[in-house]
């Protein structure tokens, strides 16, 4: 296995032409090559993937990242961040009573602490680490790195429980499974690892209440799924005025923005409905913060955001591509553009599609705060009346 062509590539397409590096100090970026040369000289391949997660880090942007899903594997446990805590949503059979569990310590050393240690390998906003933190936990050795190393050849899990009670489970290192089983590369956040986007856009009348959107991707699988329905929602809308409108964007990790422009306009200008509220969580990112963000702007205080601080702030680096690293099995995630919706200013590497639609929305702040428990993200058809129900108080 040749690590140093895994390396040569992301040295060519990240350090190089990522414009998000080029506010990171050089000696910076020097260290963490150092660190990752050594892991190229020894064939440590995960050694190598951590310490290259730690220099794509160093921008904090998030879309600039090592995603190590399909090249490791993990212990056959799913946390997702809840809120600031993370809590137990998959697990094996004989640990399913502790499912919603919130994690306390591994192998006796306290969240908070793992968090902290953490950090360095995460990239982007404090939001965006929770998002994608989840697998660190389960990931053998990068916990080794994080000083909770396996105690006699396994990991010890504290929960705190519904009871308020704490139990601890075990898992042997041997148990492991494919990460991708249980993280995806598109993280959303739900309390499984799959998620249904094949149909783009799930809408449904709720007589008496108003009509939902879920917008679960902006990912078009065939370049015209996308496009198709969201011209079926705007139809749909266009049949529905006056009523209110749920539209529902967590774990919305992006897209293609542009195709979502026609959902955009037939709100803000034919839609005359008088509530229209946009759930929101910390796994909406990228493209998706992008609509609720010119949404926003078009409907000013007709529009209400729902949920927590999304996974990104108004001004980060995006496009690119992803990079296949064939001796280890990862991908990277590289970004070539700026995208400055908080002043609505362009700059030489911002595509002009994008610049045309560039407009100054300042800050997107939060009008009720909630997050969705596990129960209200598996029952979504109770926690949507919940929230129809709040809006007509």
């Amino acid at each position: 296995m040749r690590l140093d062509q895994d390396l040569n590539r992301i040295l060519k397409t990240i350090c190089h032409d990522d414009p998000s590096f080029k506010g990171v100090q050089a000696g910076k970026i020097d260290s963490r090559l150092e660190e990752i040369r050594q892991h190229v000289e020894r064939n440590d391949v995960e050694g190598f993937l951590l310490s290259t997660m730690a220099l794509l880090s160093l921008p904090a942007n998030g879309h600039t990242r090592l995603i190590p899903n399909r090249s490791i594997s993990v212990l056959p446990l799913r946390f997702v961040a809840i809120g600031t805590v993370f809590r137990l949503t998959a697990a094996p059979p004989q640990y399913r009573e502790y499912l919603g569990g919130r994690l306390v310590t591994v192998n006796g050393v306290g969240i908070d602490a793992l968090e902290d240690a953490a950090r360095p390998y995460l990239a982007g906003t404090r939001q965006r680490q929770r998002a994608i933190g989840g697998i660190i936990f389960v990931w053998p050795n990068a916990l080794i790195r994080l000083g909770a190393g396996p105690k006699n050849d396994g990991f010890e899990y504290e929960l705190e429980v519904e009871t308020g009670e704490n139990v601890r489970i075990r898992v042997d290192e041997d148990a492991s499974v494919p990460a991708a089983c249980l993280y995806p590369q598109n993280e959303h956040g739900r309390p499984g690892a799959s998620q249904n986007i094949n149909a783009i856009a799930e809408t449904e009348d709720w007589p008496g209440n108003g009509f939902s959107i879920r917008l679960p991707s902006f990912f078009d699988p065939d370049g015209d799924t996308l496009p198709k329905s969201i011209r079926r929602v705007v139809d749909q809308v266009s049949a529905r005025q006056g009523c209110t409108l749920l539209i529902d964007v967590r774990g919305n990790t992006g897209g293609d923005f542009l195709e979502t422009m026609p959902l955009i306009t037939e709100i803000a200008t034919n839609w005359q409905g008088g509530r229209c509220a946009m759930l929101v969580d910390k796994f909406t990112f990228s493209a998706a913060i992008v609509f609720v963000a010119i949404l926003k702007h078009r409907l000013g205080d007709r529009l209400t955001l729902i949920g927590e601080e999304m996974g990104d702030g108004l001004r980060f680096f995006a496009e690119g591509g992803l990079i296949d690293l064939p001796q280890c099995g990862a991908l990277v995630r590289y970004s070539t553009a700026l995208h400055d919706w908080e002043n609505g200013v362009a700059d030489r590497t911002t595509p002009r599609d994008i610049a045309e639609q560039l407009v100054p929305v300042g800050q997107l702040k939060i009008d009720l705060h909630h997050v969705a428990s596990c129960d209200e993200m598996r029952s979504q058809r109770g926690f949507y009346l919940k929230i129809f129900d709040g809006l007509r108080e």
